[in-house]
């Protein structure tokens, strides 16, 4: 059966694509034309030189690139964050977390929900029989290529394949 990725990636990954695309096209109007005469008088702009208020407009457009690229990141970050195990993001670094509870070695098909709230499923036939630990921590390793994963146990030198599913 061939694996398909989840739906809630995706829309995080376009809102992503949609802010990168918006931060290197959006260029924001001079403040003269975003408000009202009255606004621009109010607001007592109406008494800078041409050379101040093209001053501002730049300072303004930069302001405005610098946060969009910023929030771009962060939401970057975040679904690299909330989705890995899914996903690699060629990213080598391996998600660290506890199993709350008692781990009770490995067996194909076991379920494990870690303190992070992801859920991982062993995919493999690798056995661990007899081992018992109490909220053991588990390092969860991404293969050098493909989309494999791998748990191994604090305390024990085995691994299993897994994958995430929630």
């Amino acid at each position: 059966m061939p694996m398909t990725r989840p739906r809630a990636i995706w829309n995080p990954l376009m809102l992503l694509a949609l802010l990168g695309f918006a931060s290197l096209a959006y260029a924001q109007p001079p403040i003269e034309k975003q408000m009202t005469p009255g606004q621009f008088k109010a607001a007592g702009l109406d008494k800078l030189s041409p050379t101040e208020l093209a001053n501002l407009n730049a300072w303004l457009n930069n302001t405005l690139e610098v946060e969009t690229t910023k929030a771009a990141t962060l939401a970057k970050e975040k679904v690299e964050t909330e989705n890995r195990g899914f996903l690699s993001f060629g990213k080598s670094d391996p998600i660290v977390a506890r199993i709350p509870g008692e781990f009770r070695g490995f067996a194909k098909g076991h379920r494990w929900t870690l303190d992070n709230g992801q859920e991982w499923e062993q995919i493999d036939d690798a056995s661990l029989a007899g081992a018992r630990k109490t909220g053991p921590q588990v390092r969860i390793t991404p293969s050098l290529v493909g989309n494999a994963w791998y748990m191994q146990v604090e305390g024990y030198n085995k691994r299993a394949s897994v994958r995430r599913t929630k």
